[in-house]
């Protein structure tokens, strides 16, 4: 007889569902005193750290053939660089809830990429359909035909951002698939390379700032209240929230939640890994209008609830397909 775990799979699936649903919470609180490439960057930092940590103390090692590396550098800046960036920049033109509902779009943009990446792969008439039904949402989201719509190029930057989840796993599928990287391997190696790409995004955005690259660690009190700021000198703490909030971003939702979404997978199965892909943005919102007041309006409520439903079908054909091996499903990082 098998031991039993000690933590069951759905503790964990419901722990990942909170720890990357509140990923957009805390960029919000983070903005209050650090840049969106600052933001980017310590998360990158702070995650590669962790799980390579983890991955050392399990006796693991990084892959070594230079192949492997050469595509670990694009799945590095699209499931890394690019989308981090892209939603810390979102959430300065948007609320944190709608930032979140950009994440919906992975699954949409996973068809997409899937058709142009995989050329055996045949995307189902559902899946179409469900992509289509995907884009009106979004639409409905964007309210082109009325001027109280939200913030396009804030809503639009959380959008690209969702996609390149999508196709970054897309691409990991069809030139990594076949690499016996293992355990904590590629996750590992996948952060590193994003940290790496954030190097000279971080150096160029320092230069051009007047304070120049001294800018790269600035914290700025200046965004926080005379209020906030005397609390926090009296030890309320408030002045190094949100430095406090992206290093708990990056530790915990972009490194140890790695470890996490393996034990889901092993559990359960990665179909049902999968489903957090549309759960995360319910998440994000709750967190933003109960936690932070934000609030949707009428179409952005509408839209949500049309992109989450396409999301829906989009996951639920993949049930008939083969599961991989538990040891090579990768955990899929999410903002």
């Amino acid at each position: 007889m098998s031991p039993v775990p000690r933590i069951p799979w759905q503790a964990k699936y419901l722990a990942l569902v909170f720890i990357w649903g509140s990923s957009f919470l805390l960029m919000k609180v983070g903005l209050e005193s650090l840049s969106a490439v600052q933001i980017a960057a310590l998360r990158l930092v702070t995650g590669a750290v962790t799980i390579l940590a983890l991955l050392f103390l399990r006796g693991g090692s990084l892959p070594r053939e230079r192949w492997v590396w050469g595509h670990l550098v694009v799945t590095g800046l699209l499931l890394g660089t690019i989308p981090f960036t892209l939603f810390a920049l979102s959430e300065t033109r948007v609320s944190s809830a709608l930032a979140g509902i950009g994440n919906a779009t992975t699954p949409i943009a996973t068809v997409l990429a899937t058709m142009a990446f995989l050329p055996g792969a045949r995307a189902t008439r559902s899946k179409v359909v469900a992509v289509v039904v995907g884009f009106v949402g979004v639409v409905t989201i964007m309210q082109p035909w009325t001027s109280a719509r939200p913030d396009l190029a804030g809503f639009g930057m959380a959008l690209l951002g969702g996609a390149c989840y999508g196709v970054g796993w897309t691409y990991n599928r069809r030139f990594l698939a076949r690499a016996d990287l293992g355990g904590l391997s590629q996750p590992a190696a996948t952060l590193l390379m994003g940290t790496v790409a954030m190097v000279p995004v971080t150096l160029v955005w320092g230069a051009v700032q007047p304070g120049g690259l001294a800018s790269i660690w600035a914290y700025d009190r200046a965004r926080l209240g005379t209020s906030q700021i005397e609390a926090g000198s009296a030890g309320g703490g408030w002045v190094w929230l949100p430095l406090l909030c992206i290093l708990a971003l990056g530790v915990v939702g972009t490194g140890a939640a790695y470890i996490l979404q393996f034990d889901v997978v092993r559990g359960a199965g990665p179909i049902i890994g999968s489903t957090i892909t549309y759960l995360i943005p319910i998440v994000s919102v709750l967190l933003g209008v109960l936690v932070l007041g934000e609030a949707l309006g009428l179409f952005e409520v509408v839209g949500f609830v049309i992109v989450l439903a396409a999301a829906a079908v989009i996951n639920a054909p993949s049930r008939r397909l083969a599961a991989p091996a538990p040891e090579a499903a990768p955990a899929v990082p999410r903002t």
